[in-house]
């Protein structure tokens, strides 16, 4: 049972009011309510009638209001190669190698401007945080560019400084252009963590060590990865299970299948998650649950690639924390955790009928569950007074909701497409009346273009 007024009412700087339901978190939800924010936080929420006064006041009339989405698994420079026609029909390798020899173009302003307008897009679709994988280094600060972009905007970022060490030349998939040194990817990600991460409640900004796959670093980074994270106390990335051509790359090269290299090089803790996670066993899927390492689904890009897709509903049934995850712009070629978060209810129903996943249950995960990937539960996936003031005021076409008046939660994902109407981080408002306040993005978007039509030879 809900109170009229769950907290006592500050000072109020912004009111969220007349939503005709705001989902608290995954056990609460409020017809007619009303959120408030002071500073970066929610400081209250109540039903209709107990609202306080407030500098800023936003009407979610008619409206559905939940937690911001959060995506665990990303990489926003793929953002230049969308759709990039040779590599569109190929297999996960074949579209890699592809692709490969294009994003050793990469520099910091490409890095700048395809990290402003990722997020833009991550923004109108209810992102209010997102991890990014970037994994190639053709040049250095790159990572500095896109944490850069996020403290322009104003976006919450966990910024993963992800590695390729195995060139085509040592038996790996990608050019030497795109890879680095062991010791010089080391070197750099202690650079970046002490230059960047801030461990503080309520931060903006994280970092997180992450080599690209098993079969593009070296078993040596793996292990010593590992080790730099336990020192200086930041979370592992990376991906694992994708492709049945991984188990095969691993037993060739290691001996042993990828979750069993996984634990061997260090990484079987509460500290990592992963990207995919499609073919573990039932064995291995047991003990990654066991030592509560997360994973990143991602719907679309495994769909996409033809690449099968993870058993969430066993996962969370093992009690894995399970988040959603955009993946590639150039698999996926959206960042809209919206639509993700609809294929995930789409697949779960797919693979286990209509009784396994409701869409309170891809609201969780795309809320809850990623913010446990992140290791965030405690003030980010949900509404209560205290949490990160990061939330979405939900718009739908009136045709679209025509009909739909039993079920605000189920409606949203079901019927659509949605569109973040309004959406706030730390209590500031970037997307407004479905349009992203963000003054840098016309010149960012004129900056992306030329680039991406340089990298692809588009003219």
């Amino acid at each position: 049972m809900t109170s009229a007024v769950e907290a006592p009412v500050q000072a109020v700087e912004l009111l969220i009011r007349d939503a005709e339901l705001l989902v608290v978190d995954g056990g609460r939800e409020i017809p007619g309510g009303w959120l408030a924010v002071t500073g970066d936080r929610v400081t209250a929420v109540g039903r209709a009638g107990s609202e306080p006064e407030a500098r800023t006041t936003v009407s979610a009339a008619g409206r559905l209001v939940t937690p911001g989405l959060i995506n665990t698994h990303h990489h926003i420079y793929q953002n230049l190669t969308r759709s990039y026609a040779p590599a569109v029909n190929g297999s996960l390798f074949d579209w890699l190698t592809t692709l490969y020899p294009l994003w050793a173009g990469l520099d910091e302003e490409a890095a700048y401007v395809s990290a402003y307008v990722g997020m833009a897009e991550l923004l109108m679709g209810g992102c209010t945080t997102s991890s990014d994988h970037l994994y190639v280094h053709p040049r250095p600060r790159l990572v500095d560019a896109e944490i850069r972009a996020a403290r322009d905007i104003g976006f919450r970022f966990h910024a993963t400084r992800g590695s390729m060490t195995r060139s085509v030349d040592d038996g790996g998939l990608p050019p030497r252009s795109v890879t680095q040194t062991e010791d010089d990817v080391l070197a750099d990600s202690e650079r970046l963590i002490r230059t960047y991460h801030d461990p503080e409640p309520g931060a903006l900004v994280r970092v997180a060590l992450a080599p690209c796959s098993p079969f593009s670093v070296t078993r040596s980074l793996m292990t010593a990865t590992a080790a730099l994270a336990e020192r200086h106390d930041v979370r592992l990335h990376t991906h694992l299970a994708e492709d049945h051509d991984e188990d095969t790359y691993c037993l060739e090269t290691y001996g042993c299948r990828p979750v069993e290299y996984f634990e061997e090089t260090g990484w079987m803790s509460d500290r990592s998650w992963v990207a995919h996670c499609i073919y573990p066993n039932d064995a291995e899927l047991s003990r990654l649950a066991a030592a509560a390492v997360g994973v990143a689904h991602c719907p679309s890009s495994n769909m996409l690639i033809g690449g099968g897709t993870a058993r969430v509903r066993e996962m969370r049934e093992l009690g894995l924390p399970v988040g959603i995850g955009c993946d590639g712009s150039a698999s996926t070629d959206h960042a809209s955790l919206w639509l993700e978060t609809r294929a995930a209810l789409l697949l779960g129903r797919y693979r286990g009928g209509p009784g396994a996943m409701t869409a309170r249950d891809a609201l969780d995960i795309a809320t809850r569950g990623s913010a446990r990937c992140l290791g965030r539960a405690d003030e980010l996936g949900h509404l209560r007074p205290g949490a990160c003031a990061d939330l979405v005021v939900w718009d739908l076409h009136e045709v679209a909701l025509a009909g739909a008046v039993s079920d605000p939660v189920e409606a949203w994902l079901r019927c659509g497409p949605a569109r973040a109407w309004t959406t706030v981080v730390g209590g500031r408002i970037l997307v407004d009346h479905g349009e992203p306040r963000l003054p840098g993005l016309a010149d960012a978007l004129r900056t992306h273009d030329g680039i991406a039509r340089r990298m692809q030879g588009a003219g």
